[in-house]
């Protein structure tokens, strides 16, 4: 493995560890694809550093059971979003219709 490679992913690690990030919000801060980061922690790291691993994995353990509940989470957040602004179309369609009756 190249040296520059093997830095990275102790970065990647560390920065996990310390901010215990989801895979994909931390493919968000180093600008690569989930794919990557996934590979790089549970396949690379195990041959570069296994102390380092094992804290990962820690933290993606935790990750994976608690999922289900962000999922919920985000779901109602959407719902909730396109719902307010499903009210705010209707309430700028019925301006504009009683504008449109009042000139007539």
């Amino acid at each position: 493995m190249r040296e520059d490679y093997s830095e990275l992913i102790r970065e990647i690690a560390d920065y996990i560890i310390l901010h215990r990030c989801t895979i994909r919000q931390c493919a968000e801060v180093f600008g690569l694809s989930k794919s990557t980061v996934h590979g790089y922690m549970h396949v690379k790291l195990k041959y570069t550093d296994i102390d380092l691993y094992d804290e990962v994995q820690e933290v993606l353990d935790y990750n994976l059971s608690v999922r289900h509940l962000r999922g919920g989470e985000s779901t109602r957040k959407k719902y909730k979003k396109s719902k307010s602004d499903e009210t705010e179309s209707l309430a700028i369609q019925q301006t504009v219709t009683e504008s449109l009756s009042s000139a007539f």
